[in-house]
């Protein structure tokens, strides 16, 4: 998957934003039973990244290598239902 997001912010306001952007999409797919890997580029040319691996049912995420406390296991998809 590949998500593109064009705005109206300025430099400095993106560079503001772009932790809580990348903070919010990693808390929604740290619920998932996936590896992703997210980078947000600003116009400035900064960036920030978060990047997860699944291992057994467990996602470890980079916050795994700094001490802090490491995500649950993530939670069985097989019997829920999606809305189409």
């Amino acid at each position: 998957m590949n998500i593109r997001l064009v705005s109206t912010l300025t430099p400095e306001d993106e560079s503001l934003m772009a932790p809580a952007l990348l903070k919010a999409l990693s808390g929604i797919l740290d619920m998932l039973p996936i590896a992703y890997a997210i980078r947000v580029n600003t116009s400035d040319s900064s960036a920030v990244y978060e990047c997860a691996q699944l291992v057994g049912h467990k996602v470890l995420s980079e916050a795994d290598t700094f001490g802090l406390e490491p995500p649950s296991v993530a939670p069985s998809f097989e019997s829920a239902e999606f809305d189409s």
